[in-house]
């Protein structure tokens, strides 16, 4: 076993104790989590049911119309690894209900932002119905650069894998047992056809944890074109990570 296996074991032990304690100390019931048949919802999945025994946390699978099925394959497959109840939950009667509104309009953004929203209230309801929690599954890439969707797919009571750059968390699925049928396909958010997480944000995973990495280290001051884009990204997104202004503790 290499030092680097050891961290990363390590790694997801502090992970799961922090999974136990945040579902235990308020006595919740159980955990319930999205899992799109990508790494990171597989990731989060996999340790919360490490963490908590499997029977204890709900995987839903909300598939659109573009949902591949092999994605739905994969989180099923998934879920019974790690022996969590499984159930798909289409989102298409949400969606069809919104499009009958008065003044709907439909663009990738919209209808994506929307998407994600419907997705989390349905978590939101699951979990309010069995008494749990809703664990999201952003990692540190996604999060600083504003790849989410405000009180959507950033929305949850517990982040697992959020202190976690895009890099690690193919390491740490590795070391947990996540399929490779998972691990090696393309990252997507199945918003349209074809889509991918990379081409919309403009740079492979590997640069922008690169350039994230050395931001970090070096107080977030640019060393290069790279690193100068993905910075503006972050500041960009800065509203996603903050909470909303208010006069709430003024003075």
């Amino acid at each position: 076993m290499t030092t680097t296996t050891c961290q990363i074991g390590c790694e997801c032990e502090r992970i799961e104790q922090m999974i136990r304690h945040t579902l235990w100390s308020p006595g919740a019931k159980g955990i319930v989590i999205g899992v799109s048949g990508g790494v990171d919802s597989a990731l989060a999945a996999a340790l919360c049911a490490r963490a908590v025994g499997g029977g204890n946390v709900l995987g839903l699978s909300l598939p659109s119309e573009v949902t591949r099925q092999e994605d739905i394959d994969d989180a099923r497959r998934l879920c019974d690894l790690f022996a969590i109840p499984f159930r798909v939950v289409p989102i298409a009667p949400f969606l069809n209900a919104a499009a009958a509104m008065e003044d709907y309009e439909e663009t990738p953004y919209l209808k994506g932002n929307l998407m994600a929203r419907i997705r989390m209230t349905l978590l939101y309801y699951h979990a309010n119905r069995l008494g749990g929690l809703v664990c999201g599954t952003s990692n540190k890439s996604e999060y600083l650069l504003g790849y989410c969707t405000k009180y959507g797919d950033n929305a949850a009571d517990i982040q697992p894998i959020i202190h976690m750059y895009k890099s690690r968390v193919y390491e740490c699925a590795t070391e947990v047992g996540v399929p490779a049928s998972i691990i090696e396909k393309t990252p997507s958010a199945g918003l349209w056809p074809g889509q991918s997480d990379e081409s919309d944000l403009g740079f492979t995973y590997h640069q922008i944890d690169a350039a994230l990495t050395s931001l970090e280290a070096n107080r977030w001051q640019a060393q290069n074109a790279t690193e100068e884009m993905i910075l503006g990204k972050v500041r960009a997104s800065m509203h996603k990570r903050i909470p909303a202004p208010s006069l709430l503790n003024d003075g």
